[in-house]
């Protein structure tokens, strides 16, 4: 296949591609126009912050898949990938420990002053009088809202601090994975703020986390509390979280922002990321050696499935209706049998959404599950019944 990769990839990893017979254009600085101008004629589009908008998928010619080295997929039009028949896969929990380890050095960097003391000992500034006044993380309470992969690494991270470690998760499933790593379980979002030294959100950008932490949320917080983001940007109403800062001392963990820049390198100008209570970096809580490789992997990993058939962690496929077939087609595997039964089903006016075919030991016969759209009539399944080389028909409701 004919891969752009538009966002950093090791050497090694690019090889191993091309090792595997794909033919791979290495090309980490398009963005936008470039990226529309470049992805005509690739058939595979591996990106990790580049943004992939519309204009960029209705450009592509050969397109097929997308992949995100990473977890979230805000940055890709989900939608309108699906509409041109565009699978997007991602590679999530490859970078859990990566961005684990940043919340905690954010956290630790808050609690004591770290970037404000080395900016002013190079300024030629001492001042062990007021960069004593600390408070420490032992004994005090951490409150992680988001309990997946990326969440429990930091309880695991924080309780080997000694801190106090509770979560909360719109996945009420998660629960027992909390419970085994140690943390306290708050069914309720406002409760396990209030009662938290430091929140830390790990959480996808979807619309029902826009501007979660909010001005409700923040008043609900202790005065000056920590707060620490290292998801996405738009879980934050910024103007709620300046004010909060302002009137009550809340200090803030920041690693993405609303309008960042969508690139490696450019200008970017943002009231949060310059007030003097934040703290915050570039984007960068999957930015280690460590993580990179074993997103690389995945991304691998993840093209050689799809080369031979199979979608691994796909985001955009439509889930199968309770309301919907299926047909199952026990046949004798030979040319034109499953074309037969395929063109019977047409001929009913019944749409075929998802069909897996399995060949079985011996390769003499093969079971076709069909999920199908419409109503299956007695006639339809004699009729396929009937046809050369089908074996048994059945039917069953979902």
């Amino acid at each position: 296949m004919k891969v752009l990769i538009a966002d950093k990839f090791s050497e090694t990893h690019l090889q191993q591609l091309t090792d595997l017979g794909h033919e791979v254009s290495f090309q980490p600085t398009l963005a936008d126009e470039t990226l529309r101008s470049a992805v005509p004629g690739f058939d595979v589009l591996v990106v990790r912050s580049t943004r992939v908008d519309a204009a960029t998928i209705d450009a592509a010619t050969s397109l097929s898949l997308i992949i995100r080295a990473g977890a979230g997929v805000n940055t890709i039009d989900v939608d309108r990938a699906a509409e041109q028949a565009v699978f997007v896969c991602n590679t999530p929990g490859k970078n859990a420990v990566a961005v684990a380890e940043l919340v905690m050095g954010l956290i630790l960097s808050i609690d004591r002053n770290i970037p404000d003391q080395v900016a002013d000992i190079r300024a030629g500034t001492w001042n062990k009088t007021q960069y004593s006044k600390t408070n420490g993380l032992a004994g005090r309470s951490l409150g992680i809202v988001g309990l997946g992969s990326i969440g429990l690494e930091v309880a695991r991270r924080a309780r080997s601090f000694e801190m106090e470690v509770s979560g909360t998760d719109a996945d009420p499933g998660r629960q027992v994975y909390a419970e085994a790593a140690g943390v306290g379980w708050v069914p309720d979002l406002m409760d396990l703020v209030a009662a938290s030294d430091v929140v830390t959100f790990h959480v996808p950008a979807i619309p029902q986390t826009e501007n979660l932490v909010s001005a409700e949320l923040l008043a609900a917080m202790k005065p000056g509390a920590m707060i620490i983001n290292s998801s996405r940007g738009n879980i934050v109403d910024e103007d709620a979280l300046l004010k909060a800062m302002d009137e009550k001392g809340i200090r803030a963990g920041v690693d993405v922002y609303k309008g960042e820049p969508g690139s490696g390198v450019g200008s970017f100008e943002s009231p949060l990321a310059q007030h003097p209570n934040v703290y915050g970096t570039h984007h960068i809580g999957a930015s280690t050696e460590q993580a990179q490789g074993a997103i690389a992997d995945a991304v691998i990993a993840t093209l050689a499935a799809f080369g031979d058939g199979e979608l691994v962690n796909c985001v955009n496929l439509s889930e199968l209706l309770g309301t919907e077939l299926t047909v199952t087609v026990r046949h004798v595997n030979k040319v034109g049998v499953l074309a037969g039964v395929l063109a019977t089903l047409r001929g009913a006016g019944l749409n075929v959404e998802n069909m897996e075919n399995f060949v079985l030991k011996g390769r003499k016969a093969s079971s076709a599950v069909i999920h199908v759209v419409g109503d299956v009539s007695d006639g339809t399944l004699n009729q396929i019944e009937e046809q050369d080389g089908v074996i048994g028909v059945s039917l069953t409701a979902r």
